[in-house]
């Protein structure tokens, strides 16, 4: 499960915008907005969030720790 703060992380990392995220995940950018407004883990279909976090690391972002125990995110080293 991943927390609000790691989404908007995640974005900031990529350099991407909601539009963008919203384009890359097929996920509607008012759903985006609510799920980056909230405190937390946020509130919603889990499916979502799952589609939101494979959407990151798929672009390369690491979700690192627990929402409990030092959440974050890193990119992933590059193989080249």
């Amino acid at each position: 499960m991943i927390t609000s703060a790691q989404i908007r992380a995640a974005r900031a990392l990529l350099n991407w915008s909601r539009a963008e995220l919203a384009h890359e995940s097929g996920i509607g950018l008012s759903a985006l907005m609510r799920l980056e407004s909230s405190e937390g883990i946020p509130g919603g279909h889990i499916k979502t969030l799952d589609t939101v976090q494979k959407t990151f690391e798929e672009a390369g972002v690491q979700f690192i720790g627990t929402p409990d125990d030092c959440p974050g995110v890193r990119l992933k080293k590059s193989s080249v």
